[in-house]
């Protein structure tokens, strides 16, 4: 099962960097449309800030994965290994919390948004629902992963001599 969780979350992370390479393109075309033939667009902006969205969520899990989420542990660092398993599952479970929150609540603006049909207000009109729903699947791929590494967390430090996370 934690190959599956990290085979997705990596899946999705390989998703988001190449989401941004084609906003980088995006933005490279528009810059050349607008300033060398005077002629701008105007979707790129919207799909742009879509698929920044959709490539923010897609990534966070793999971040937490590699254990590359921002975290002050000059005290925790220094403790003993027992001390360091409490306080890294702690965050974990508070992570995991927080992701089962914002899954619920994505799900029900995204519902909501369908049931009204709102749209952004752009001249592409594009269905709201669209990118809302890069909340509750990015924050539920976040805790899977996060279920994943508190599992390595637990494991890990049972072993004295451990040192490494995964």
């Amino acid at each position: 099962m934690l190959k599956l969780i990290d085979t997705t979350t990596t899946f999705f992370a390989k998703l988001a960097a190449w989401m941004f390479f084609v906003i980088g393109g995006i933005i490279v075309y528009e810059v050349i449309a607008r300033y060398l033939f005077f002629s701008p667009t105007i979707w790129s902006e919207e799909i742009s800030r879509f698929l920044q969205i959709w490539a923010t969520y897609l990534a966070a899990a793999y971040i937490l994965h590699q254990r590359k989420l921002i975290a002050i542990d000059v005290v925790v660092s220094k403790m003993p290994h027992r001390a360091q398993q409490f306080f890294e599952s702690l965050s974990l479970v508070i992570i995991a919390i927080f992701s089962s929150v914002a899954c619920i609540y994505g799900i029900k603006i995204v519902i909501a948004s369908v049931k009204i049909g709102r749209a952004t207000s752009t001249m592409m009109a594009v269905p709201s629902w669209m990118t809302e729903i890069a909340i509750p699947i990015g924050f539920g791929l976040l805790l899977l992963q996060c279920l994943a590494e508190l599992y390595r967390t637990i494991f890990a430090y049972s072993q004295p001599n451990t040192n490494n996370h995964h």
